[in-house]
């Protein structure tokens, strides 16, 4: 079962469900907001363009399943604009391979130019495990690790264990982390031949492309708000006893 890395892990990984994200009217996003002073996140029980957050959840992961590692914004091959679309866009954390001597040590900075008026989803940390990924890599010989229930079962210790984690949007601080997690419902995904379970497992003769299923999904995820014109800065880490990330987004939405 593999962690990522994102800032989600930080382990910010297009199916056709992906393509088709909806411009929704205003009308359509519930305004359950958690204000922390100036910083607009939605509560994790608001439906936000028509989806809940453990449909946004699965629409996370298959946007980075769906990115060539060589252009892949979370390996930093790549600009955060890419595989974006619609009104939300996805940010994330450092991916890496477990043969990376330096994963779970990495400090990263990015530049991220999002649209004006455009909604911003991320873990702080998550994980997430498929059929594919037991079958090849994990458990292959074991064909209970890809029964839906024990691939959930599998995270909860991830995300119970981290000896401390972080959040500073624009220098606010914000809480109670653990208010914000969520569970994906159970999805499939599209990994094109350049894919990140080859880098990640390396195995690169595994995991050709196509479309698999089931998936599971669980973290700590923030659905922020528009943000206003101008320079922004998005902080978070985590850290398992030494093991862990830190990442910095500066963010710039034009006037």
């Amino acid at each position: 079962m593999k962690k990522c890395l994102l800032l989600a892990s930080a382990a910010l990984v297009a199916c056709a469900t992906l393509a088709a994200q909806p411009v929704a009217p205003a009308r359509s996003v519930a305004q359950t907001l958690v204000h922390e002073n100036a910083v607009h996140i939605f509560d994790t029980n608001s439906i936000v363009f028509g989806r809940t957050f453990s449909q946004w959840d699965a629409e996370w992961q298959q946007w980075a399943y769906s990115i060539p590692v060589a252009n892949h914004p979370l390996f930093d091959n790549g600009d955060c604009s890419t595989g974006q679309s619609g009104k939300v866009w996805f940010l994330g954390g450092k991916f890496c391979t477990n043969t990376d001597p330096q994963c779970g040590q990495y400090k990263v900075q990015r530049s991220c130019t999002v649209p004006r008026g455009n909604y911003l989803y991320f873990p702080v940390d998550n994980g997430e495990d498929s059929a594919l990924e037991e079958s090849v890599a994990e458990h292959p010989n074991d064909p209970k690790y890809q029964l839906i229930g024990t691939m959930r079962q599998g995270w909860d210790p991830w995300l119970a264990g981290p000896t401390s984690e972080y959040l500073i949007i624009d220098g606010v601080v914000i809480p109670h982390l653990e208010r914000f997690n969520v569970q994906s419902v159970v999805f499939g995904f599209t990994i094109p031949d350049d894919n990140y379970l080859k880098a990640l497992y390396g195995m690169p003769n595994d995991f050709p492309a196509g479309y698999y299923t089931p998936a599971v999904d669980y973290g700590r995820y923030i659905m922020l708000a528009p943000l206003a014109p101008g320079k922004h800065t998005i902080q978070m880490g985590a850290d398992w006893s030494g093991w862990g990330f830190n990442v910095t987004y500066f963010i710039t939405v034009p006037k």
